[in-house]
């Protein structure tokens, strides 16, 4: 029975194009001052996604964390990914 490597390649092919991406976006990152009140802002996030809206404006937060273990001893690492949004839309004469 053949094995269609196409499938494969193609799966492969589109992980490999992601690393790459990831790989070049973390060597051109310089390294940058971490402002204390936007980390204290990004701590009191509550897990989940929320979107509410005030007069003239649409705001969203999304924050999840996990952690991963590689093999039943192996090393771990926790993931946190918040992110803040803010849509303003003002009419300019």
């Amino acid at each position: 029975m053949a094995i269609p490597f196409t499938p494969i390649a193609a799966a492969a092919l589109r992980y490999g194009v992601v690393a790459a991406l990831a790989y070049a976006a973390a060597r051109r990152a310089r390294p940058q001052r971490i402002h204390p009140e936007a980390e204290a802002a990004m701590e009191l996030m509550p897990q989940g996604v929320t979107v509410g809206h005030a007069p003239g404006q649409m705001n969203a937060t999304g924050r999840v964390t996990r952690r991963l273990r590689l093999g039943p001893q192996g090393p771990g690492m926790e993931i946190d990914l918040s992110a803040l949004a803010r849509l303003r839309v003002r009419r300019t004469a």
